[in-house]
């Protein structure tokens, strides 16, 4: 914020930029320079919150400001209180500086950890099941499951919009340990207690598998086959199973397809495939979305054989949000202003 408050104090932000692409600038800048709680978020303010000195927070705005500047930002910080709001603020700021658009200017966010930010390749997805429609519209951020389960009822504000906690009696946890996600465990295990029943699935045994009431044992890729894809990717890979199961494991849709059959809902669920034939489905659905953008897969057969696929992505030149900066209008952003 103070970076943004050297920008416009000193003249230095794209004032035609966001006039032109933005909304809400003059009350953002009214809070900033400290119009509206008597707080200037200048320099000597900033200084006195992180220990960085007040001239380099000033000189490091003036440089921005002097050439074209990309802003990334880790994804890691949205994993506390108020985690979502650097994100704004990096938005925000890059919106000032008026090089969204850009090449080599505007924001980004992962990179260096997520495989296709700023790849320079379209993010063909490869075989991918269907996610179906929830018939449920609740929700909640996922950094706030320990607030959901103690305060059922409760209301909550997120993205601009006011939602309530439900009271959640069950909670079936498939993929990933909450005991790894969360930032106060000891508050966690507390609200952790409040469900009536917590059914997991677990290769080891976790501290999530422990403060569950019902673990269901799954198979680890080495006891079952699946196959490596994400957007962007140049390589597929056939994860052919290596070992059979160990003791009683089986595979997440072997248990799903199970508990479907219980609840009187296999055909449903399963649509009569087991898992090698959902394999073979998937890449082929996989193989036509593939044709819309110029690559050719072989049949399922071959590359299962093979067993690695190197995909010839054709290469583009890829800036953020370009189109939008050409015509605002003929390219509206998904946000409730465009």
């Amino acid at each position: 914020m103070a970076l943004a408050w050297v920008l416009i104090s000193e003249g230095l932000h794209n004032e035609d930029f966001v006039q032109r692409y933005t909304v809400g600038y003059a009350r953002f800048r009214d809070y900033l320079l400290g119009h509206v709680d008597g707080q200037p978020k200048d320099p000597q303010w900033a200084a006195a919150l992180t220990d960085i000195p007040a001239q380099q927070i000033v000189d490091l705005a003036r440089r921005m400001a002097s050439k074209r500047t990309m802003i990334n930002v880790a994804y890691s910080l949205q994993r506390s209180i108020h985690g979502e709001q650097p994100f704004w603020m990096t938005v925000t700021l890059a919106a000032l500086l008026g090089q969204i658009g850009l090449p080599g200017g505007g924001f980004g966010l992962g990179y260096g950890c997520m495989n296709n930010t700023g790849s320079g390749r379209k993010a063909f997805s490869g075989p991918r099941f269907s996610q179906g429609s929830n018939p449920v519209k609740d929700f909640i951020p996922v950094a706030r499951v320990t607030d959901m389960l103690l305060n059922p009822g409760t209301p909550f504000d997120y993205n601009g919009q006011q939602q309530t906690y439900p009271d959640i009696r069950l909670v079936y946890w498939a993929g990933g340990n909450i005991f790894h996600h969360h930032q106060d465990l000891n508050r966690l295990l507390e609200a952790w207690q409040r469900p009536q029943t917590i059914i997991v699935h677990e290769q080891f045994w976790t501290a999530q598998a422990r403060y569950a009431d019902i673990v269901l044992p799954a198979t680890t890729a080495l006891e079952r086959n699946d196959i490596g894809s994400s957007a962007s990717d140049r390589f597929m890979i056939a994860m052919q199973q290596a070992i059979s199961p160990v003791g009683e494991s089986r595979d997440d849709y072997s248990i799903l397809a199970g508990l479907a059959e219980r609840l009187g809902v296999a055909q449903a669920f399963t649509e009569g495939r087991d898992a090698q034939a959902w394999l073979h489905f998937i890449y082929d659905e996989s193989r036509q979305r593939a044709e819309t953008f110029g690559i050719t897969l072989p049949d399922f057969e071959q590359f299962w054989r093979d067993g690695l696929l190197e995909i010839d992505y054709p290469q583009t030149d890829n800036v953020l949000l370009k189109s939008f900066r050409d015509d605002p209008d003929a390219h509206p952003l998904p946000t409730p202003s465009g």
